[in-house]
C-alpha cells in the first residue's frame, strides 16, 4: 500500500496542481469538509482551488484507492495459486495502469476452460514448447509420439500445441500494450445496418454504411452507434489493419523459416483473430466509451447547471396550468410561498370547447387570489392554451410564462410528491410543479432525478453511476452557489446544502415548525444532531432574511463575523451602515485585517458579500412569446425567421423550441461563422434566439435551423 505522500505526488502530476494544494484539499476532505465549503471558505488553505479542481482531486484519490484494492485482490489470488514470484509482485505493486495490471493478471485469472487448457491436460505442452523454440526439424514425427487415447493423430497433437502457443502469444503484456497503442492511433470504427432490420432502423440512417478513424469519432457519434448496436440495428466493429499487426507479432516470435516457424505463424494468426483482437477491441471500446461518457456527462451537467440556475420569478402569487385537450387543463393557484390554495379543471379545447367558461374561471381566480403571473406547461395543448390566456381580459396586468414540463410527470408520481400532496392526484401535482418551477426552478427541480429534466445527450446510454455522481455534485454546487433561505426551504432543498443530509434537513424543518422561524444562524446549533462540524459546513450557505444580525443574510461565514465587527468598530459604524454605505466600505484597508486564519481571498469575498447581501445571483425570469400562427410542422416554411428558445445543447448543436411539437436542430456549423468546439461557447440554455428555417425533413419530422443570416 502506497503512502499518502505518493498519492499526493501522483495526483499532482496527473492534474498539474501543486502538491501543497493537493495535500491541503485531501486533508480537508478527510476531515469531512465538502467541496463547496472548501472552494468557498478555505481558499487560503488550497490557494484558490475551484470546485472543478477539487472534484478532480477527489476523483483521482478514489481511483487510486480502487486500483490499490484491485491490486490487493489480484496479488491474493495469484499467491493462493502458489505462483506469485517476487518479480511479478513488484511489477503489479508498482503499476497504476489498469490495463497493464489486468495484463499481468491474465495468465493467472480464473476462467472457463480454454482450448489451451484442454491441450495441456492432454500433455501437449512439451510439444508446444518444442515447436515454439523452432529448433526441431521433424515436427510431425515428434507429434506422432504424443498419440494416445486422447490425442488421435499427429495433426490433432499439433493443433493442440498451436492452441497453447496462441494463448502464450495472447498473454504477452508488452505485445498487448503495443497493440492498444496501435488501436488508439489507427483503429477504424465501422458501422453497417443489419439488413433484416433496415426498415425499422431509419433513426440510424447516417450509420448504415459508415467508417471513421476511432480517435476522430466525436462522443455523440460514438454513443449513437453504440445505441444502434445495442438495439440490434447496427453491427459495429473496431479494428486495425490485420496484416500489419500479424506481421509485427511474427517478427517478434518467429526466428527461423522451417516447418515449426510456419506452425508458429499459424498459431499467431489464430491468436490474433480469436484471442487478441476480441480482447483488445473490448478494452479499446470500453476506453472510448468511458471518454464518450465523460464528454456526454460534461455536456449534460453543464446543461443541468444552467437549467437549475435559471432566473426565478420569486415569491409571487402564481396561477399554473398543465394543459390538455380531452381531459382538460389542470389549474392551480399558489401563494407567494408556493403553497397550494386552490385547484380546478377547465375545458377550453375540443371536444368540450368551453372557452368562455374557462376565461371566466381564470379571470375570477386571478382576482380572488391576487395572481401576479401565469405559468403554462409547454407540453400538449400549450400553444392553444396560451392563446386563450393571452386573449383573456384580466383586471390587472399579468405576465404569462411558458414553463418546461420535463420531469414534471416523474415528480408527480414520486414519493416526494405523495408526501407533499397525499390527497391530490398526479395531474394536480404536475400543475403545482409547473407553477413552482416558475417561482424558483432550483428549489423545485432538486426534487426530480436530474437525469429526467430533459437536457443532455444520450444520458440513458452513459455510465449511470458516473452520471449520478456528476449530477449530484452539480446540484450541490448550484444550491450552495445560490444560497438557501433557511426559513422557507423544503427539506429536499436543504438536503443539498453543504454538511446537511436527509436526517438533519428533516430535523431543521421540524425545529422550524415547532419553534417558529429562525432569527439567527446560531440557532442551528439547537437543532437535534446538528453539531459543530455540520454547522461549520452549512452555516455560510443558509440565509435568514430580517435576521437579528444582518450578516446572517449574506454569504459571510459566521467564523468571519469577528473580523467584520472589527471593521465596523474601527470605522465607528454599525454593521448595517457598513452594508448600506459604499463610501464607508471604501475606507477599509483590507491588508490591516489579514491574520493566520484569514487572508486576502476571504477578505475580498467578504467585501463582495457586503455589497450585495441576500441578492439572488440568478437574475429575474423574463417573458417570451413564440411567433403567431406557428403551432405545427405544416405552419413553417423554409426561409422563415422565427424567435425560439434554446432547450437543450449537445456537442453537435443546440435544440431550439420554435413553437411546434418537437424541437428543431441548430447544428454547430450554423451557429456562428467562427470555429467553435461546442455550442456552449456562444449559446446558453433558455437563451432567446432568432433563427431561420434552413430545411424541413418531413419524413423524419426534423427541422434544421441557422443563425447565419
Amino acid at each position: 500500500m502506497k503512502t499518502q505522500e505518493f498519492y499526493i505526488d501522483f495526483i499532482s502530476n496527473a492534474l498539474g496542481i501543486r502538491q501543497t494544494q493537493v495535500k491541503s484539499a485531501l486533508n480537508l476532505m478527510s476531515e469531512g469538509a465538502t467541496i463547496p465549503f472548501i472552494a468557498r471558505y478555505r481558499k487560503e488553505a488550497t490557494n484558490n482551488l475551484d470546485e472543478v479542481q477539487l472534484a478532480d482531486i477527489q476523483k483521482w484519490n478514489k481511483k487510486l484507492i480502487d486500483i490499490e484494492a484491485r491490486k490487493a485482490s489480484i496479488l491474493a489470488s495469484i499467491e493462493e495459486q502458489g505462483k506469485l514470484t517476487p518479480e511479478l509482485k513488484k511489477k503489479i505493486e508498482e503499476s497504476y495502469d489498469a490495463n497493464e495490471i489486468e495484463d499481468l493478471y491474465l495468465p493467472y485469472k480464473k476462467r472457463r476452460k480454454t482450448k489451451a487448457d484442454i491441450a495441456k491436460e492432454k500433455g501437449l505442452e512439451p510439444l508446444a514448447k518444442t515447436i515454439y523454440d523452432q529448433k526441431h526439424v521433424h515436427v510431425y514425427t515428434l507429434a506422432e509420439t504424443y498419440i494416445n487415447d486422447q490425442v488421435t493423430s499427429a495433426d490433432d497433437a499439433i493443433q493442440g500445441a498451436k492452441d497453447i502457443i496462441a494463448e502464450w502469444v495472447s498473454e504477452d503484456e508488452n505485445l498487448r500494450e503495443y497493440l492498444r497503442v496501435q488501436f488508439r492511433k489507427n483503429a477504424i470504427i465501422t458501422s453497417k445496418v443489419v439488413k433484416a432490420k433496415q426498415t425499422d432502423a431509419s433513426l440510424y440512417k447516417d450509420y448504415f454504411e459508415f467508417d471513421e478513424l476511432l480517435h476522430k469519432c466525436p462522443s455523440h457519434r460514438y454513443l449513437a452507434m453504440m445505441r444502434g448496436e445495442n438495439e440490434g440495428f447496427l453491427r459495429v466493429i473496431v479494428d486495425i489493419d490485420q496484416s500489419s499487426a500479424v506481421h509485427y507479432i511474427c517478427d517478434k516470435h518467429i526466428h527461423s523459416d522451417g516447418e515449426a516457424a510456419r506452425l508458429v505463424e499459424e498459431a499467431i494468426e489464430d491468436s490474433y483473430k480469436r484471442l487478441i483482437v476480441p480482447s483488445i477491441e473490448n478494452q479499446i471500446r470500453s476506453e472510448y466509451k468511458e471518454k464518450a461518457d465523460a464528454e456526454a456527462i460534461k455536456v449534460f451537467t453543464e446543461n443541468a447547471r444552467q437549467l437549475l440556475l435559471a432566473p426565478p420569478l420569486g415569491q409571487q402569487h402564481v396561477l399554473a396550468i398543465d394543459p390538455g385537450f380531452r381531459t382538460g387543463c389542470k389549474v392551480v393557484c399558489l401563494d407567494a410561498k408556493g403553497d397550494l390554495v386552490h385547484n380546478t379543471t377547465i375545458y377550453p379545447h375540443e371536444p368540450q370547447c368551453q372557452v368562455s367558461q374557462a376565461k371566466d374561471i381564470l379571470r375570477g381566480l386571478t382576482y380572488q387570489y391576487n395572481v401576479n403571473a401565469i405559468a403554462i406547461g409547454n407540453g400538449t395543448a400549450s400553444r392553444e392554451t396560451k392563446e386563450i390566456v393571452d386573449s383573456t381580459q384580466f383586471d390587472n396586468k399579468i405576465n404569462v410564462f411558458v414553463v418546461s414540463e420535463n420531469g414534471a410527470s416523474i415528480y408527480s408520481a414520486s414519493d416526494v410528491a405523495r408526501e407533499e400532496f397525499p390527497d391530490k392526484d398526479v395531474t394536480v401535482r404536475g400543475a403545482i410543479s409547473i407553477g413552482r418551477r416558475l417561482m424558483d426552478p432550483l428549489a423545485e427541480l432538486v426534487k426530480i432525478d436530474p437525469k429526467s429534466i430533459g437536457v443532455g445527450q444520450y444520458q440513458h446510454d452513459v455510465d449511470q453511476t458516473m452520471l449520478k455522481e456528476s449530477l449530484d455534485n452539480t446540484v450541490v454546487s448550484c444550491v450552495n452557489s445560490v444560497g438557501v433561505n433557511l426559513n422557507t426551504a423544503s427539506k429536499h432543498l436543504l438536503t443539498y446544502v453543504s454538511g446537511l443530509g436527509p436526517t438533519m434537513s428533516q430535523n431543521i424543518v421540524n425545529f422550524r415548525s415547532e419553534n417558529g422561524p429562525f432569527t439567527s444562524r446560531q440557532q442551528l446549533l439547537k437543532v437535534p444532531r446538528l453539531g459543530a462540524k455540520a454547522y461549520e459546513q452549512c452555516a455560510g450557505f443558509l440565509r435568514i432574511r430580517e435576521a437579528e444580525n444582518p450578516l446572517d443574510n449574506t454569504g459571510v461565514h459566521p467564523e468571519s463575523y469577528e473580523v467584520v465587527n472589527t471593521m465596523a468598530k474601527n470605522l465607528g459604524v454599525s454593521i448595517d451602515n457598513l452594508i448600506s454605505d459604499k463610501e464607508i466600505r471604501r475606507k477599509i484597508k483590507l491588508q490591516d485585517y489579514t491574520n493566520e486564519k484569514i487572508g486576502m481571498p476571504t477578505l475580498l469575498d467578504i467585501m463582495k458579500e457586503l455589497e450585495k447581501p441576500g441578492l439572488d445571483p440568478r437574475g429575474e425570469a423574463k417573458v417570451f412569446s413564440f411567433a403567431e400562427g406557428i403551432k405545427t410542422l405544416e405552419d413553417i416554411r423554409e426561409g422563415m425567421v422565427l424567435p425560439g428558445i434554446v432547450t437543450n445543447m449537445t456537442n453537435f448543436g443546440a435544440f431550439v423550441d420554435i413553437g411546434i411539437k418537437g424541437d428543431a436542430l441548430l447544428h454547430i456549423s450554423q451557429i456562428t461563422r467562427k470555429f467553435i468546439k461546442s455550442p456552449s461557447e456562444v449559446l446558453k440554455l433558455q437563451q432567446v434566439v432568432n433563427v431561420k428555417v434552413l430545411t424541413i425533413e418531413e419524413e423524419r419530422k426534423r427541422v434544421n435551423l441557422t443563425m447565419l443570416f
